[in-house]
């Protein structure tokens, strides 16, 4: 047979094999992939499962049952600080009706900035250092001193002399790391779920350690407000609505007890100061179990009404305590 007449014979019987074998691949192909189609959305999850969240935990609450055999709130007044430290936790009770053999003890006083004690924007290291040495004297396990500072932590605990405090007392200073915060559910009206150090997470007992000082949002900034230092995240948020992130975090954690530094007062350009000019000597350590209580007598240290600061109004609305501190059994005394 001439090769004219073959070649098209062979090239129509290539041809209609090769479109039905791609026909019938290409409806195999589709049905694969719509099956796999199909079950990827069943088995599709936008988060990996390596990188879902665990679940947001609760602050405990370290308060110690209320007694009626002991004032709410003492107010001692002198020069010596570790004397009224000792005389007001005396009239309290002791030291022993907060603090258990063993417990891991954390102090929390106001380390917020890289400042020296004269300029009185963190506690002072008089208060650390005989507030850890009473926890000690108590049968404390382990005394902690950690708060979130806003300068650099290190050269913060390090120029307001807290740290040198805490270590000659035997506490251990905990600065977190980025590492060190843990999701807590705040249950609060702003504070939802919120990163919150994670040694307040581990203590068995907190001790509340403010200083009196003026604030430019708030008006001032004492022991319910000390509780930003509890928080990591962007802090600065919370300032759109401060009055209520300050009721948020007092409700969310409930100190074992409250020592509050009006040894010296910051009554102008808090909460950072600087300027000596801005400090006065306030001579005094105000204690007790009531923080409402406790912020509304130290206004007078700052020349404020109540009715100046709403979250006092606020926090006693939520039953946090009592703005009216003359309410509560208190005592005065004078030290040295």
């Amino acid at each position: 047979m001439p090769e004219k007449q073959r070649r098209p014979r062979r090239n129509r019987v290539m041809e209609t094999t090769t479109r039905r074998e791609f026909i019938i691949e290409v409806a195999k192909s589709s049905g694969i992939a719509a099956g796999l189609v199909a079950g990827g959305f069943l088995l599709y999850t936008r988060e990996p499962i390596s990188l879902a969240k665990p679940e947001a935990r609760l602050l405990r609450d370290f308060r110690v049952p209320p007694s009626d055999l002991f004032p709410k709130l003492v107010i001692v007044r002198g020069s010596d600080t570790p004397r009224m430290a000792a005389e007001a936790v005396t009239r309290l009770g002791g030291m022993a009706r907060f603090i258990d053999k063993g417990d891991r003890v954390l102090l929390k006083p106001n380390v917020g900035w890289d400042r020296q004690p004269e300029q009185a924007a963190n506690t002072g290291p008089e208060l650390v250092g005989a507030v850890a040495r009473l926890c000690r004297e108590a049968g404390a396990g382990e005394v902690w001193v950690s708060d979130v500072s806003l300068n650099d932590p290190h050269r913060s605990f390090f120029r307001s002399g807290i740290e040198q405090a805490a270590l000659e007392a035997g506490a251990k200073v905990l600065i977190p790391s980025e590492r060190d915060f843990v999701e807590t559910d705040m249950r609060g009206e702003r504070l939802k779920i919120w990163p919150v150090s994670r040694f307040f997470h581990e203590a068995d007992k907190v001790i509340n350690l403010p200083i009196v000082k003026h604030h430019s949002l708030s008006g001032c900034t004492l022991a319910m407000k000390n509780w930003y230092g509890v928080i990591g995240g962007r802090r600065n948020q919370l300032h759109q609505d401060i009055h209520t992130s300050i009721v948020d975090l007092a409700a969310a954690v409930r100190p074992t007890l409250t020592i509050v530094d009006a040894t010296r007062i910051l009554k102008r350009n808090g909460p950072t100061g600087g300027d000596l000019q801005d400090v006065v000597a306030g001579s005094t350590l105000v204690a007790g179990l009531d923080e409402v209580a406790l912020d509304a007598f130290c206004l007078t240290f700052l020349d404020l009404e109540a009715s100046r600061v709403p979250y006092l109004a606020m926090a006693e609305k939520r039953g946090l305590g009592v703005v009216d501190w003359r309410q509560l059994p208190h005592s005065e005394s004078q030290v040295g």
